[in-house]
Parts: C-alpha cells; sequence; structure tokens
C-alpha cells in the first residue's frame, strides 16, 4: 500500500492506476478524504437542496419586485388593459410558491409549484411582447424619448427570470442521491451562472437607461451601472476558469451585489422623499419618484448566481479528483 501511494503521488505515474484505485490509494493515506468518499452521495443530495432553496429565494424576491413594480406602474396607467392585472396575480402566486419552497426541506421537487413557475415564465414573455408592443407603436417607434417614459421592459423579464430560477429550483432540488444536477440535459452549474449573468446584464442596462435619464444626479447612481457588471465579468469567468480565486471573487463580488441592491432601495425612498411633500404627498411621489421595488432585483439575481456558483463547485469536484485536504 505504502508503494501504492508513493506511485500516486509520483507526477509522472498517476495515469497508471484507475480512478478507482487512485482514490482508494489516496483515502488510505488520508482519512478525511475516505470520510469525503462515503458521504458524497448524500452530501451531493445535501447540496443540491441547498442550491434550490436559494433559487427559490431568487425567485422569491424577483416575483416580490414585479408584484410592487407593476402594481404601481399599472396603477399610474389605470389598468387600461385588463390584462394588465395578470402579472399582479401571477407573481403573486409566484411569491407564493416561492416562500413554500424556501421552507420545503424535501428533496425532490414539488408539481404546484412548478406549474406556477411555468405560468410566470410564460406570462413574463408575453409581458415582454407587450411592453415592446407599446414602445413601437409610439410616434418615433424605437427611440430613446420613448424607451425613456414608456412601458419598461424590466418588469416582464423579472417575471421571466423569476419563473425560470423556480422552475430550475425544482430541478436541481429533485436530483437523485449520486446523481449531478442537469436542466435540458445539461450540467446546471453552468446553465444558471449563464442565465444570472445574462440577468445581471439586462438589469444594468436597465439601471443605466433609467440613471441617464436621472442625469446621474447624484454619484450613488453610478453604483448600478458599475458594480453588478464587474459581478457579471467575474461570474461567467467561472465558466472557463477552474482556479478557486475565480470563484471566490465571483462570490464576494455578487455578495456585494446583493447588498447593493436592498441599498438602492432605500436610496429610492430617500428619492421619493425629495420630491414635492415627500411622504405626505405619498399617494403622488410613489408614482413619479425613482421606482422603489427596481433595485432588490440585482439581490435576486445575486443570490440565484451564489447558488449557481455552488453547483459549479460540485460539478468540478465530482468530474476532477478528491480535492486535496
Amino acid at each position: 500500500m505504502r508503494q501504492l501511494v508513493q506511485s500516486l503521488d509520483a507526477p509522472s505515474r498517476p495515469a497508471e492506476f484507475p480512478p478507482v484505485l487512485a482514490g482508494l490509494a489516496e483515502a488510505v493515506a488520508r482519512p478525511r478524504a475516505l470520510q469525503h468518499v462515503r458521504k458524497a452521495p448524500a452530501r451531493s443530495k445535501d447540496l443540491a437542496l441547498v442550491a434550490g432553496r436559494q433559487l427559490n429565494g431568487a425567485a422569491a424576491i424577483l416575483a416580490l419586485a414585479v408584484l410592487t413594480d407593476s402594481a404601481v406602474e399599472h396603477y399610474r396607467g389605470s389598468f387600461q388593459n385588463k390584462v394588465m392585472y395578470a402579472p399582479l396575480a401571477v407573481s403573486s402566486l409566484a411569491l407564493l410558491a416561492s416562500i413554500a419552497g424556501i421552507a420545503d426541506r424535501q428533496p425532490k421537487r414539488h408539481r404546484a409549484r412548478g406549474i406556477i413557475y411555468g405560468v410566470a415564465g410564460v406570462t413574463g414573455l408575453a409581458g415582454l411582447g407587450f411592453h415592446a408592443y407599446n414602445i413601437l407603436k409610439r410616434p418615433g417607434g424605437l427611440s430613446w424619448l420613448n424607451l425613456f417614459y414608456s412601458a419598461p421592459i424590466g418588469a416582464p423579464a423579472a417575471l421571466l427570470l423569476s419563473g425560470g430560477f423556480g422552475r430550475a429550483a425544482e430541478k436541481v432540488r429533485d436530483t437523485p442521491s449520486g446523481k449531478l444536477p442537469r436542466i435540458i440535459g445539461l450540467p446546471a452549474g453552468k446553465i444558471l451562472t449563464a442565465a444570472a449573468f445574462i440577468g445581471l446584464l439586462g438589469t444594468v442596462c436597465e439601471a443605466a437607461l433609467l440613471h441617464f435619464r436621472g442625469a446621474f444626479q447624484n454619484r450613488a447612481m453610478y453604483l448600478p451601472v458599475t458594480i453588478p457588471p464587474t459581478a457579471a465579468i467575474l461570474l461567467s469567468r467561472c465558466l472557463f476558469a477552474t482556479g478557486r480565486s475565480a470563484s471566490h471573487l465571483a462570490r464576494i463580488a455578487l455578495k456585494i451585489t446583493a447588498a447593493l441592491g436592498l441599498a438602492g432601495a432605500g436610496f429610492h425612498v430617500y428619492g421619493v422623499s425629495r420630491n414635492m411633500g415627500g411622504w405626505r404627498n405619498w399617494s403622488q411621489n410613489i408614482l413619479n419618484g425613482p421606482p422603489i421595488p427596481a433595485p432588490p432585483s440585482f439581490t435576486g439575481l445575486a443570490i440565484a448566481g451564489l447558488a449557481a456558483l455552488s453547483l459549479l463547485d460540485m460539478e468540478r469536484n465530482r468530474e476532477g479528483s478528491l480535492p486535496r485536504i
């Protein structure tokens, strides 16, 4: 056995041993590694459940942002089209399903939650079409003026992401013991990392558009167009970099982005208070001030990114050799 371990440690000969023998030899030399091997299936199941509940949390925050933002914006539009009630109802159901998912510690999917998330995704996709039509039908079509003051694209996109991350949560938590989570036949970590990256960039574009409309009159308005893009780039780098430093930096940036989303809601509350009459005139200033529910979308996307990184790390640990102790 000593010769076997020495041969495994030699840099020129590890390929001569089958992976199973190499793992057993290292396990004999390192008891903690043996413990990791024995608990690998259960640990894989536990990690998938934790990541699934994180994705439920991300879906909950996005659904809450859509619910409150749509309530304000569609009320301002006097609900002229009866379809404008749909996102309120669907986002409410998605929020309730997400809260139930967070509380559910059973490592299996829930059929009703999956259906609700699917409806949320379809509703968000339809909302994108409605809002795009609202922009294009105005005089001037696709112009800066219409992008500034017509129906915002970001709200239905957030509902689409809420439904998508919720469906992914149900798929991930239903992973059998000893298996890696997969979505549409591909590794879940990679799929969700790409989805969080795209979602962050889209939200940054919306924040840049609205803050440009506000002429960046407060220096803090530069934060949503600098920190989240950095987090998105670091997150996308984890798709190609295998070192721990890339994942560590991405986690730090995502946690800062999550905090920024909550702080942004506070900044918007302050922005509403600066309008004439302040909160004493709340019924008008909430409609005309900066949207309070918008910034927490960064928080939801950051949490989804953190869950994706956990799955990505799990996939690489399983695909490679035993971790170094």
